[in-house]
């Protein structure tokens, strides 16, 4: 794990000292099949059935360093899957703050249910419903969407604070989203990058 660390900080895409511990805190080792476990330090994808992955450990860091989660946060992780940045987001957050993860496979819900229960973590992981995110913890200050739609899905949009960050994949870009105002944002984009596709429940 030391040396994935290491990789990540010298690519330059793990640089913050708080998602750094993060990072050293939970072991990837911990959210990866049995059939995976020897590659769990490698920095690439890796199945975790149902037609899903775990992220790239870059693009993982990539999207934590834009997201820019703080002490005492409350965060919404939506396609928590093994739940990885759940946990992850949680140790950032600490005590005082709160990560929700949600996923809309329910074998794999479950599955990021067992895997976060290994940490004394401040987060929890529940069934996707009908309507994207979770409007009855609403707002929250961050939201990581860890896969890929055409736009910014306007009820995860609104389930965010003013002043909040949104990190979520549209197409084949990364998209940091700033919340001005209510019906304003700021948008950075960052190409070349590739996600499962966002479902939402019908």
């Amino acid at each position: 794990m030391e040396q994935l660390i290491a990789y990540l900080q010298k690519m330059g895409v793990l640089k913050t000292k708080r998602i750094t511990s993060a990072f050293k805190a939970v072991d990837r080792a911990d959210f990866v099949l049995p059939e995976y476990i020897l590659s769990a330090y490698e920095d690439k994808a890796l199945p975790i059935g149902y037609g899903q992955t775990i992220s790239q450990p870059a693009v993982v860091a990539f999207m934590l360093e834009l997201l820019e989660p703080e002490h005492g946060e409350r965060i919404l992780d939506v396609g928590s899957g093994s739940g990885w940045t759940t946990a992850l987001l949680a140790n950032i957050v600490g005590a005082k703050g709160k990560v929700y993860g949600v996923e809309i496979v329910p074998e794999l819900t479950a599955y990021g249910q067992a895997n976060i229960a290994k940490y004394n973590s401040h987060a929890d992981i529940t069934q996707a419903q009908a309507i994207l995110g979770l409007p009855e913890k609403a707002p929250f200050d961050r939201i990581l969407v860890s896969a890929s739609g055409p736009s910014i899905p306007q009820p995860l949009l609104d389930q965010l604070n003013m002043g909040g960050i949104m990190v979520i994949s549209i197409n084949e870009a990364i998209w940091k989203v700033y919340k001005k105002e209510k019906s304003k944002t700021n948008i950075e984009k960052f190409e070349g990058f590739l996600f499962v596709p966002l479902i939402e429940n019908k």
